[in-house]
């Protein structure tokens, strides 16, 4: 009897990007540019390096081609606010969602990080000055912010929802705060609502200016005298929204409808006219900003203006991506339209 052939071991050898690039028929720096997200890359190449790497099985091997590009793999999502209103609050979640699903298709890992005070903000800036993550994404941002400002001179890739004033120079998205607040008013003129009041948010964000501009601007295309005491100040919490709703109805009590900057405020809002025996709509049409998950569940449904957060989430993570792949894309600017949903609070 022959002596028996010593087993085979099988073949871990891994696909390499060579192999990928043999199998799609295409240049391995269009391999390379695939893998790291590149904008720069037809679809039909795209296609094929994505079938190549399917069938063989390729798993990029990102510590060591972090050794050579200095590339982290992860992005931080920075938001300087509590966790109270974090996890209260919708418009965080949905632009979070947006986010994540629009990083997903690249690999890259997602770093939540909350700066809560003055303390946080010191501790942030070196830590990102080390280049511990590829990108900086960041949310709420409010007029004097300076982070922004530092990434930007660090050259580290920084994508902003919604800007700090119109002379905003780092890539930016948001959504059409002032249109859609005109659409809102004009909705309420068109119903014949004529001393309508408006609860904005914090000032030092522009989307909440932008809202109250765009409240200003469709009254005065209704030539309806604009009167400065029909204006309350929120700050985008639903006690806030209480707080400035008893501001109106003690300055004009006779008013018949009413702006609100944000859904949550609305909601707020809604409680206080209720106490104050206000019918809604009957006595008070109310309309809120957002057309999250709250507009659908108070009582009566709420009227909003939707903006669409998860697209902004992810057209946010989009240009962050782009931006990474080739600083030379430059900072760019997306503004998303709104929509007016009409349910019965007004």
């Amino acid at each position: 009897m022959s002596p028996a052939e010593p087993p085979r071991t099988a073949d871990v050898r891994r696909p390499t990007l060579n192999a990928v690039a043999a199998r799609a028929g295409v240049g391995r720096g269009t391999v390379s540019r695939v893998i790291n997200g590149s904008p720069k890359v037809s679809p039909h190449s795209r296609a094929a390096v994505e079938q190549a790497i399917a069938e063989l099985g390729y798993v990029p091997n990102r510590a060591a081609r972090s050794l050579v590009t200095r590339r982290t793999d992860s992005v931080a999502l920075v938001v300087p606010e509590a966790e109270t209103r974090l996890f209260s609050e919708p418009y965080f979640s949905e632009i979070i969602r947006g986010v994540s699903a629009g990083l997903a298709s690249a690999g890259m890992q997602l770093l939540l990080v909350l700066v809560r005070d003055e303390k946080e903000y010191a501790r942030l800036a070196p830590y990102l000055a080390a280049h511990r993550v590829d990108g900086v994404l960041m949310i709420a941002v409010h007029s004097e912010d300076t982070l922004p400002d530092q990434l930007d001179e660090l050259a580290i890739p920084t994508v902003l929802a919604g800007r700090r004033g119109d002379k905003e120079t780092l890539g930016h998205v948001r959504a059409d705060n002032s249109g859609g607040a005109e659409s809102a008013v004009r909705h309420l003129l068109a119903r014949g609502r004529r001393t309508i009041g408006t609860i904005t948010g914090p000032l030092d964000m522009e989307a909440a200016q932008d809202r109250l501009d765009g409240y200003r601007a469709a009254l005065r295309e209704a030539c309806v005298p604009l009167d400065e005491e029909l204006v309350a100040y929120g700050d985008f919490t639903e006690e806030g929204g209480r707080a400035a709703m008893r501001d109106l109805l003690r300055r004009r009590p006779a008013l018949d409808a009413v702006f609100v900057a944000s859904d949550v405020m609305a909601a707020g809002a809604l409680l206080e006219l209720r106490a104050a025996e206000r019918r809604i709509p009957d006595d008070v049409a109310v309309i809120g900003f957002d057309d999250s998950i709250v507009a659908r569940h108070t009582d009566p449904p709420l009227t909003s203006v939707r903006q669409p957060l998860e697209e902004m989430g992810r057209t946010m993570a989009r240009l962050l991506l782009d931006e990474i792949a080739d600083r030379g894309t430059g900072h760019r600017e997306v503004v998303l339209p709104t929509e007016l949903v009409i349910r019965a609070s007004a």
